[in-house]
C-alpha cells in the first residue's frame, strides 16, 4: 500500500475533541494528508490555531494550523470527509457530502442504524461494505456513500463479543460501563459535577449499545443489514476518569464453552486489517491480561496504541455463563481510531 498517492482528507467538526486527534493521527500518515478543515459556520475563514482549544497532550501539528475553516457543507477540497458533528448537524451534513459524490466516514449515530449503511468494524464486519451499492441506488448517490463508525462503549464491547458470537454463538449480554469525561467532549461535564462522584446517566447511550452490537454482527441479506438475534442491556456511567471506557459484562453463550476456549477464541482473534497490515491496525485486537486487577484505565487503554481491547477478569458467572471487565480508549479507537482504520480499508478495497 507504500506505493498508493495520499488521500485528501476533509474534517468536518475539526475542533472538536475527536477532531484533534484526528488531526494527531493523520500527520504523517502513510496513506492520508489533512486537506481542508470544517466548522461551525461562526468560525468560517478563521485560522484553526486562532479558534481550536487545543487539548491533547502533544503539540498541534504545524501543517494545521495556519489552515482556514471552512462551513460543514459541500464542496470542500478533499478526496474523502471524516465527520464528527452532533447527530442534529450531521443529519444533513453528512447526507448533503454523499450526495454531492464524497465518501463520509461518521463517527455521529445520525445513520448508524439505517438499513443501507454499513456499521463497519474491519475486524469483524467488513463484508458490510458490500451493501454501499444499494446505498447509492436507495438514495440516489452517483458516487459518494456513507459509513459509520459505532458508539465509543459499543466497539470495545463488540470486539470482545465477535469472536464469541463466531465460535460459539451469544443469547445474552449484559453490560455495566464506567465512561470516561473525555467521551462527553470538550468541555464536558461540570468538574462541580463528576469531581467526588459518579453519574448514573449519559443520555441516550444505553439505548446505543443495546441496539448497535447486534447491527455490526449481524449480516448483508436481500439489500439490508440483519441484526444479530442476542439481547443486550445496558447501564452506562460516567466517572472521574479522563480516557478510556471500562466495562464489566456478563454473557450467555448459545453452545457450552471452557474458560480455555474463549480466550483462545480471544487470543487468536484477528481480522482484514491484520491479514492487510493497515497503518492504524493493531498487531492484536484483543489484548487478555491474567492479573486481578486489570485492566485499568490508566495502565491498558493505550494498548496497541489505543486500538486494542484489554479484557480481564474472566470467571463463571451464577447467573449467566461468564462475565469479564474491558477496557476500551474511547477517542482513539472508540472515535478517531475508528474513523482512521475504516478509511484504511476502503483505500485498500479500492473505494477511494
Amino acid at each position: 500500500m507504500s506505493n498508493i498517492a495520499k488521500r485528501r482528507v476533509g474534517i468536518l467538526g475539526a475542533t472538536g475533541t475527536v477532531g484533534q486527534r484526528l488531526i494527531h493521527m493523520l500527520r504523517n500518515h502513510p496513506l492520508f494528508e489533512v486537506s481542508a478543515l470544517a466548522a461551525s459556520d461562526r468560525s468560517e475563514g478563521k485560522r484553526y490555531g486562532d479558534v481550536c482549544q487545543w487539548k491533547l497532550p502533544f503539540e498541534m501539528p504545524e501543517g494545521v494550523r495556519n489552515m482556514p475553516l471552512f462551513p460543514c457543507k459541500p464542496p470542500l477540497d478533499c478526496d474523502v470527509v471524516i465527520a464528527s458533528l452532533p447527530s442534529d448537524i450531521a443529519l444533513e451534513a453528512e447526507a448533503a457530502f454523499a450526495k454531492a459524490g464524497y465518501p463520509v466516514i461518521s463517527n455521529s449515530s445520525a445513520y448508524r442504524m439505517a438499513e443501507d449503511v454499513p456499521l463497519l468494524v474491519p475486524e469483524i464486519n467488513p463484508d458490510h461494505l458490500d451493501i454501499i451499492p444499494v446505498q447509492q441506488k436507495n438514495r440516489g448517490y452517483e458516487k459518494g456513500y456513507m459509513i459509520t463508525n459505532p458508539n465509543c462503549t459499543t466497539i470495545g464491547l463488540v470486539i470482545a463479543l465477535a469472536p464469541l458470537q463466531q465460535r460459539f454463538g451469544l443469547e445474552a449480554v449484559m453490560m455495566t460501563s464506567l465512561q470516561a469525561i473525555s467521551g462527553a467532549g470538550y468541555p464536558g461535564v461540570a468538574s462541580m459535577d463528576i469531581i467526588d462522584n459518579v453519574i448514573p446517566f449519559i443520555s441516550g447511550e444505553e439505548e446505543k449499545v443495546e441496539i448497535e452490537p447486534q447491527k455490526i454482527l449481524g449480516r448483508v441479506a436481500g439489500g439490508v443489514i440483519e441484526s444479530a438475534p442476542f439481547l443486550v442491556s445496558a447501564q452506562c456511567n460516567r466517572v472521574p476518569v479522563q480516557d478510556g471506557h471500562l466495562e464489566s459484562v456478563r454473557i450467555k453463550l448459545a453452545q457450552p464453552a471452557t474458560m480455555d476456549e474463549i480466550r483462545e477464541a480471544w487470543t487468536g482473534f484477528t481480522g482484514v486489517p491484520q491479514e492487510l497490515q493497515l497503518p492504524s491496525a493493531p498487531v492484536q485486537p484483543i489484548v487478555v491480561r491474567d492479573e486481578r486487577d486489570r485492566p485499568q484505565p490508566r495502565l491498558d487503554r493505550d494498548a496497541g496504541n489505543g486500538m486494542a481491547t484489554v479484557i480481564g477478569r474472566l470467571g463463571r458467572d451464577t447467573i449467566l455463563d461468564y462475565k469479564f471487565t474491558l477496557i476500551s480508549h474511547n477517542t482513539v479507537r472508540g472515535a478517531a481510531g475508528a474513523a482512521m482504520l475504516n478509511a484504511e480499508l476502503l483505500v485498500a478495497r479500492g473505494m477511494l
